[in-house]
């Protein structure tokens, strides 16, 4: 396994990381939101 590849396996797990801290901050905001919205 050479350096190019280390470095792209790297890429890939951090844009993954990235998708995912993303989404669960999306549907954090989403569940709030109509908690918010439930009050009401």
């Amino acid at each position: 396994m050479g350096r190019m590849s280390v470095v792209a396996f790297e890429i890939f797990f951090l844009v993954l990381l990235a998708v995912a801290g993303i989404s669960m901050a999306w549907f954090a905001g989403l569940v709030v939101w109509k908690l918010f919205k439930g009050q009401r």
